[in-house]
């Protein structure tokens, strides 16, 4: 698979990178004691460390527009595609190391929610990036760039992929519910319970 540059034109369509209007020296620091393991991923949606640092409020006041914000991260080592994800808000990723994203368009997942994974592009970010990634762009787990663990910063709308309250039942989409604020789409390969398996065709490896 062609891996292309966050800085590459085609990237504008999925999201824009924001990296010369902030200084990410501390958010970088504090990544690099967190755990990222060489057999798995973790996901932790708000962590303190993170979010104590003063750079909080500035991202809150300018990427949200004063909305409450959460800061958590992504850490580990992947090399598949196994979902896709989205939200109703931009989610905004800080590389602490080289990552690859695996990113596809909401607009082309099908009435029936289904999604041809032959339309996923990939984008490598280099270390100290910050990317924002619109609300229409499906993403899910970043991918290692040459078999390392990766660790990357998650900014997203504070209380989004914790645990729902209410699962709603009124819509097709509604299936695709699987925490607060994420929409999510799965590949039968990756074998993720509860989740809707609607992404057709290869599971991309990288």
């Amino acid at each position: 698979m062609k891996i292309l540059s966050v800085f590459d034109e085609s990237f504008k369509s999925y999201g824009r990178v924001l990296t010369k209007n902030y200084d990410l020296t501390d958010l970088v620091r504090v990544m690099h004691a967190t755990e990222a393991p060489s057999d798995a991923v973790v996901y932790y949606p708000s962590v303190e460390s993170l979010e104590e640092l003063p750079i909080k409020k500035e991202l809150e006041d300018s990427l949200f527009g004063g909305l409450p914000i959460q800061i958590g991260y992504c850490n580990g080592t992947n090399n598949a595609l196994n979902a896709l994800e989205y939200h109703r808000s931009s989610e905004f990723g800080v590389s602490a190391t080289d990552l690859i994203l695996l990113l596809g368009k909401q607009q082309d997942i099908t009435t029936d929610y289904t999604y041809d994974t032959s339309k996923v592009e990939a984008f490598f970010v280099p270390a100290g990036e910050l990317v924002e990634m619109y609300a229409t762009t499906l993403h899910y787990a970043p991918c290692s760039a040459e078999g390392k663990p990766f660790r990357n910063v998650v900014i997203l709308p504070k209380d989004t992929n914790t645990d729902l309250e209410v699962k709603c039942e009124k819509t097709v989409e509604d299936q695709l519910l699987v925490a607060k604020n994420k929409w999510l789409i799965a590949h039968k390969e990756a074998q993720i319970g509860g989740a809707y398996e609607g992404l057709m065709g290869e599971n991309i490896h990288i």
